[in-house]
């Protein structure tokens, strides 16, 4: 579990490094994000998600990709660390930092 938390915030400053719309103040932060966004998706992802179910089936399950921003939002509104310029940014965000923790704990774990 330390393992994948290390990884997530190793994916949240490598995604925040690589867009500029998103800025981490440094790796504690990182990890800080990775703590605070794993109980956001734990707590009221599942809610979110369950409530959306008639608009996520009308648009083939990409809503999905809208709660997670929202997700991401919400975590940016918590964290001082953490700066996301929109909604936009936090749509781009959330892909590129599943894609990063994707290849991550593919060679890591």
């Amino acid at each position: 579990m330390l393992a994948k938390l290390l990884v997530n915030a190793i994916a949240v400053f490598l995604a925040a490094y690589l867009l500029q719309g998103v800025q981490i103040k440094n790796f504690w932060s990182a990890i800080l994000t990775a703590i605070v966004l794993a109980i956001v998706n734990a707590v009221i992802k599942p809610l979110m998600v369950i409530l959306t179910i008639p608009v996520t089936i009308l648009t083939f399950g990409l809503f999905i990709l809208v709660i997670n921003a929202l997700m991401l939002m919400l975590v940016d509104a918590i964290l001082p660390g953490l700066k996301i310029k929109n909604f936009w940014w936090a749509l781009i965000f959330g892909v590129v930092l599943s894609v990063i923790n994707a290849i991550l704990s593919w060679i890591i774990l």
